[in-house]
């Protein structure tokens, strides 16, 4: 069946129901479009390296590498550029092609295996493949939620890839799994359980980066994050991407220019190795959604490691650089070199002829609270819990958005008891990080452990926690789980959870317009998943 732009991945989605017209993050159809063949193909190419493992063939790691950036190319917010996504489409279908003669069986492949075509029948073919081209509407809620957890494994995969870290069996069940979502023949147990296998896989991937940023740049510890400005020109890097802020650091030594994080790239700051670099400024502004006034007011240029892009405004365009995943028309894409390395120099070029940030605020942020450095004070937080002094754990990880009701999770912060301690993850903690909440016997009320992939800190505190007071079940512990989603990072840090055994999350500020009615009744009955209502309501049964 052909359809028109139809895509619901993310929370602010129309109507809570799905983009039909243009996407509210700004994806116009065409785009879509080629974001919908993009993952057709890589189903494809999927389904050929699936059948060449199961031949005893090797897969090189520049497959899965591809593999896993056209992924990460989809995500919501990361890519704009219809002609960059198009050129990924043809290197995919040249790498497939060339892999399909390495095969002794090709029988019974799916057609994404087989097609290929020129640039013409694209935008004929991306109609007939989109989400809606699934029929069955449970199948299709379950495919898509497979395929956005893929998403977020690809995304945390990526960033560790760059470091030099890899997990074959990662791209292997990645691949198979793309693979299965072209087949007809499962049925909705099929892919459910499939559903909790990528949760499963979303654990290692979630600990592979784990591994690669700490044994990079050391484990994160609590610091303080400075919000104010200096006096030298600067550059803001967003996103999340370490290496590429190593690599900018390192370029932009004696230049004069100093270099602030924005958005995600905030716990940056909290890793030692970056400590050493004397222009590595603070932080600048808040979660990505604010980026059209913040980028205007920094007046230097802007660097987009991964997503969390918003389409500019004209008056920063020029300013405004993109890499690795991300591109934006009419905004130059700094590209990796064969050598992994990148060259920043026309970014901090034009630097140095532009003013200084406006200050926005002042102050700092406190963070750094991953696992390794919650376990430093595990003593003194297991002795606050045993008397009594922390009642409650909160988790508030996940992300932050643009739409007025996630005020409620500022509020929700604010009227917690003085007893609990927030455990955050990802930008979500924009909505209270900045306000004094206190703390507890020298334990600060929020402890944030850093990027949304950074979650896996508070799955293994949790765990730790499990095991320091001699439970058997995770859920036994005093911690409520509240969280804010936005994207497919978050979905697959949900399957994770869900792997890991935790019940009962709240997830809002609405609950996913791809979970169909009979999707979501399983998660809830089965998991406990729930909404939001009110702050007073979700106070007393949260916290009691």
């Amino acid at each position: 069946m052909e359809n028109k732009m139809f895509c619901y991945q993310c929370q602010e989605t129309a109507g809570c129901k799905g983009c039909t017209q243009v996407g509210v993050c700004g994806k116009k159809p065409e785009v879509a479009a080629m974001q919908d063949l993009l993952i057709y193909v890589t189903k494809g190419l999927s389904a050929v390296t699936t059948r060449l493992r199961a031949e005893g063939k090797k897969v090189a790691a520049e497959v899965n590498h591809q593999i896993t950036l056209n992924l990460f190319v989809t995500i919501t917010n990361a890519n704009f550029d219809r002609e960059a996504i198009v050129e990924r489409i043809k290197n995919t279908l040249e790498v497939k092609t060339e892999l399909l003669a390495g095969l002794t069986n090709r029988e019974n492949l799916p057609d994404a295996a087989l097609w290929n075509d020129t640039e013409d029948g694209f935008d004929a073919k991306a109609a007939k493949v989109g989400i809606l081209a699934t029929e069955n509407e449970d199948i299709r809620s379950l495919r898509e939620l497979i395929t956005y957890g893929l998403k977020g494994l690809a995304a945390y995969q990526k960033h560790a890839n760059v470091l030099g870290y890899e997990n074959e069996a990662i791209d292997a069940f990645a691949q198979s799994a793309l693979a299965k979502l072209l087949d007809d023949s499962l049925t909705g147990d099929d892919l459910t359980a499939l559903t909790l296998e990528t949760g499963k896989w979303g654990v290692d991937g979630m600990a592979l980066l784990d591994k690669a940023n700490t044994e990079t740049y050391g484990n994160p510890e609590l610091t303080k994050v400075d919000l104010g400005v200096r006096k030298n020109p600067g550059i803001l890097i967003s996103g999340h991407d370490l290496k590429d802020l190593e690599m900018l650091l390192e370029q932009t030594q004696g230049t004069g220019v100093d270099v602030y994080t924005h958005g995600e790239m905030l716990p940056a700051h909290y890793y030692p190795k970056f400590k050493k670099y004397e222009n590595f400024a603070g932080n600048y502004g808040n979660a990505w959604w604010k980026q059209k006034e913040e980028f205007e007011a920094f007046h230097g240029p802007i660097l987009m490691t991964t997503n969390c892009v918003v389409p500019p405004k004209a008056s920063y365009q020029d300013r405004l650089f993109t890499t690795g995943a991300t591109g934006v028309p009419g905004c130059s894409h700094i590209a990796m070199k064969e050598d992994g390395t990148k060259d920043f120099s026309p970014i901090i070029e034009l630097a140095k002829k532009c003013e200084a940030p406006t200050e926005l605020e002042q102050g700092q942020i406190v963070g750094g609270f991953a696992h390794e450095q919650v376990f430093a004070v595990a003593d003194k937080v297991v002795e606050a819990v045993k008397s009594g002094a922390i009642k409650k754990f909160v988790v508030m990880a996940g992300c932050d958005g643009r739409m007025k009701s996630r005020d409620y999770y500022a509020e929700f912060a604010k009227a917690l008891p003085q007893d609990t301690v927030i455990l955050t993850a990802g930008c979500a903690k924009y909505k209270y990080i900045k306000m004094n909440l206190g703390d507890i016997g020298g334990i600060p009320r929020v402890l944030d452990a850093g990027q949304c992939n950074d979650s896996y800190s508070l799955a293994l505190i949790a765990l730790k926690l499990k095991e320091v007071f001699g439970l058997d079940d995770v859920n036994e512990l005093p911690i409520a789980y509240n969280i804010a989603w936005y994207e497919q990072k978050a979905v697959i840090v949900l399957l994770a959870l869900l792997h890991l055994g935790v019940k009962n999350i709240h997830l809002g500020p609405t609950l996913p317009a791809f979970l169909s009615p009979n999707v979501a009744k399983v998660l809830i009955e089965n998991f406990g998943i729930g909404g939001i209502t009110t702050v007073e309501e979700d106070i007393k049964k949260m916290i009691g």
